[in-house]
């Protein structure tokens, strides 16, 4: 079930980056083309690109899409290496919740205070740092089974290197 919610948020986190996309191609054309500039495309193709780039983070994960250095990785015995990934996984596991904590007491205090973004569209600020805490969350959720698959004898997946 969590598979397929990354999955989910993984194709959203790929239309958020097309849209940012679009945002920015129409922003280009209406400035120079048409010395129209938009006061709204810059600031809602960054927030695409925050919040695709925190959703999308659990399905890199999984998908060992990250940038991995596994030079020294390869030549260890498959127990070595079985341990090291389960370092590593506690690693992100760690820091994720300590972002999740910090990124929700910044959340918060942006909601209780009515903190905004300070541009013309003048956005709440808390749009911009709840992504930080859902994406972190996430990917917490993402590292423990990636510790429990490793644990139950899953093979360590290789990078999907292109």
């Amino acid at each position: 079930m969590f598979d397929r919610l990354m999955l989910l948020l993984a194709w959203i986190a790929a239309l958020l980056f097309v849209a940012a996309g679009v945002m920015l191609t129409y922003e280009v054309v209406a400035r120079y083309f048409f010395i129209r500039p938009t006061i709204w495309a810059a600031e809602l193709s960054q927030l695409c690109l925050i919040w695709g780039s925190l959703l999308g983070m659990p399905w890199a994960l999984a998908a060992r899409r990250h940038i991995s250095v596994d030079a020294i990785t390869r030549l260890c015995k498959p127990g070595m290496r079985r341990l090291l990934e389960i370092i590593a996984m506690a690693v992100v596991l760690v820091f994720s919740v300590m972002v999740t904590f910090k990124g929700w007491e910044i959340f918060l205090e942006s909601f209780e205070r009515g903190r905004t973004s300070g541009t013309m569209l003048d956005l709440p600020a808390w749009v911009a740092e709840i992504p930080v805490v859902i994406g972190f969350a996430l990917l917490a959720v993402q590292a423990i089974i990636e510790i429990v698959g490793v644990i139950r004898g899953k093979d360590i997946p290789e990078g999907a290197h292109e």
